[in-house]
């Protein structure tokens, strides 16, 4: 092998390994034609190059091995890019939280719980905090429990103009079944204090909700 494609073989090494990469390691991969200390030379030099490369990655040499790494100086973008990939991966039960949301908004934590069977609030929490939902205001009952809504990066995320983009409930439904391998994520349930079943509300086409007016928002507690 070409000391060129020696470099390439260890440059690759480093790339696709989430753990430092040990000079025994290389001299394994390379099937035994390198020495150690040749094997040392190669990483050393990978790592020169991308020094003098300024690159946005370079390779950090540890107590155990050497590592492809960003640089300091693109951190901010870093988690930039990382946080937004973050909404991208919901869990099973925040999509369907988001869904009964979505068409029965506003809701507080207890309805929520009540529609999907199970304690919901950590999932609310959660939406949250990725900015899916928001707190529109408390709902007029004893202990004043807040009330849940979409935002409008709800909308963006799934590629909706408005609620009224949302499809039937029966379509969503056939959806999330073979997501979560569930019978049904919309079942009926009472509310909480409450004989009747859960209906959606009322102001949107297709028994979907009018959004939650602006003055009703509430950022607080």
């Amino acid at each position: 092998m070409r000391e060129s494609d020696q470099l390439g073989a260890v440059e690759a090494i480093l790339f696709v390994s989430g753990a430092p990469v040990t000079v025994q390691q290389v001299v394994e991969a390379l099937g035994g034609q390198v020495a150690p200390r040749e094997a040392l030379s190669l990483l050393e030099r990978v790592q020169e190059t991308y020094e003098r490369a300024s690159a946005g990655l370079r390779v950090e040499r540890v107590a155990e091995g050497f590592r492809l790494v960003t640089r300091p100086l693109h951190a901010p973008f870093v988690r930039a890019f990382l946080k937004a990939q973050n909404l991208r991966k919901l869990s099973s039960a925040a999509v369907e939280t988001l869904a009964i949301v979505a068409y029965k908004q506003p809701l507080t934590s207890a309805e929520v719980s009540a529609i999907r069977g199970t304690e919901s609030a950590a999932v609310l929490k959660g939406l949250l905090e990725k900015k899916l939902l928001r707190i529109a205001g408390r709902k007029a009952v004893v202990g004043r429990p807040l009330l849940y809504a979409t935002t409008k990066e709800f909308l963006v995320h799934f590629g909706l103009n408005t609620l009224e983009d949302l499809p039937s409930f029966r379509e969503l439904e056939e959806v999330f079944r073979e997501k979560v391998r569930q019978e049904s994520l919309f079942k009926e349930v009472p509310p909480p204090g409450g004989s009747a079943p859960a209906a959606p509300a009322e102001g949107g086409p297709a028994g979907e909700p009018a959004p939650v007016p602006a003055e009703e928002e509430d950022h607080g507690s």
